[in-house]
C-alpha cells in the first residue's frame, strides 16, 4: 500500500484520491443494499460527509480529505450470520482481500478490481473482555475485521447522509448511507489520538469539533448523548489529557499537520474549541 501523506498540503496534493473514496463508498452502497442497516462509514472519510464546507464561513480551509474507506460492522453482522451474503456480495462486485508490503493478503482490508484500486478497511466492536484493541477478528476464511473499542457508539450517534454522484464503475446512483455521528466520531478520533499520537486524528477530531452544524454545541449535545458509556469517558480523559494546553500534544501535532508547528494562532484555536466543548458537555450532562 502507498504510504499516506502526512501533511494538509500532502493530501490536498492528492485531493482527487478523496472523490475515488467518495465514489466507492457509494458503489459499495448500492451492493450492499438491505445490509446497509449493519454498517456505518467510519475514518476519515466522515469529516468531508459530515461537514458541508458549502456553509463555512468565507476564507476557511477545505477539509484535507483522506485515502481511506473505513466500514464499521455492527456485531448483528456476527449475531445473526451475515457476514456470508456481505462478503459474497463484495466478491460478486469485484472486491478481494488485499496483500500487504510482505506479499501477505490482508483479510481486515479489501480492493476493488482494475485500475487505482480503492481499498476498504473493515472494522468491529470488541465483543468479549478480552477483544484487545488494534487485533484481528477474523470473520471468514477470507473476511476479518479491526477491533476498534467505541465503534458500537457510531451505532447510537449517526446520520443518514445522502450521496449522489457517480460509482468507481462510472454509474449514475443515489443511495443513503449510515456515517458515524460527530459525538462517536469525537470519541473514536480521541480514542485513536490517545493509542497512536497520529497527526491526523487531531486535524480530523479539531476539524469536526470547530465546522460541524451551526456550532460547537451541536457536537456537544451528541456527545452528552452518549456520555453514559464508558469509552466516552475515556475519550473525555483523553481530551482533557492532550487538548486543552497550548503546547500539548493534539494543538500541536495539528499544528503540525497543516504545516504550521509552532503557530500560537492554531493552537489557541484548537485548546479553545475543545475547551469549550469539553465546558458545554460537562453542563448538560450536568443539568
Amino acid at each position: 500500500m502507498a504510504d499516506k501523506p502526512t501533511t494538509y498540503s500532502g493530501y490536498r496534493e492528492k485531493s482527487e484520491q478523496l472523490a475515488q473514496v467518495r465514489a466507492a463508498c457509494l458503489y459499495l452502497a448500492t451492493k450492499l443494499g438491505d445490509l446497509a442497516e449493519h454498517v456505518v462509514i467510519a475514518g476519515g472519510l466522515v469529516p468531508s460527509l459530515l461537514v458541508d464546507e458549502k456553509n463555512l464561513p468565507p476564507g476557511e480551509g477545505v477539509y484535507a480529505g483522506t485515502m481511506d474507506l473505513d466500514v464499521g460492522f455492527a456485531l448483528t453482522i456476527l449475531e445473526q450470520g451475515l457476514y456470508t451474503e456481505l462478503a459474497e456480495r463484495m466478491r460478486r462486485a469485484g472486491w478481494e482481500p488485499d496483500t500487504n508490503d510482505q506479499g501477505n493478503r490482508t483479510y481486515q482490508r479489501w480492493k476493488s478490481e482494475g485500475e487505482g484500486p480503492i481499498t476498504v478497511d473493515f472494522l468491529i466492536p470488541p465483543s468479549s473482555e478480552s477483544d484487545r484493541a488494534g487485533a484481528l477478528r477474523h470473520i471468514e476464511s477470507d473476511l476479518a475485521a479491526v477491533v476498534v473499542p467505541g465503534l458500537h457508539l457510531a451505532f447510537r450517534d449517526r446520520e443518514r447522509i445522502q450521496l449522489r454522484g457517480k460509482t468507481i464503475r462510472g454509474e449514475r446512483a443515489t443511495r443513503t448511507v449510515s456515517v458515524c455521528g460527530p459525538g462517536a466520531f469525537v470519541v473514536l478520533k480521541a480514542l485513536a489520538f490517545s493509542a497512536r499520537g497520529e497527526n491526523k486524528d487531531a486535524y480530523d477530531l479539531y476539524y469536526v469539533v470547530r465546522n460541524y452544524g451551526t456550532g460547537v454545541v451541536e457536537v456537544a449535545r451528541r456527545l452528552a448523548d452518549i456520555a453514559g458509556d464508558p469509552e466516552t469517558a475515556r475519550a473525555i480523559d483523553a481530551l482533557r489529557q492532550d487538548f486543552l494546553e497550548h503546547d500539548g500534544l493534539g494543538p500541536r501535532r495539528v499544528a503540525s499537520f497543516v504545516g504550521l508547528e509552532p503557530d500560537e494562532a492554531v493552537q489557541a484555536d484548537v485548546v479553545g474549541f475543545v475547551g469549550e466543548l469539553l465546558r458545554t458537555v460537562d453542563e448538560m450532562v450536568g443539568s
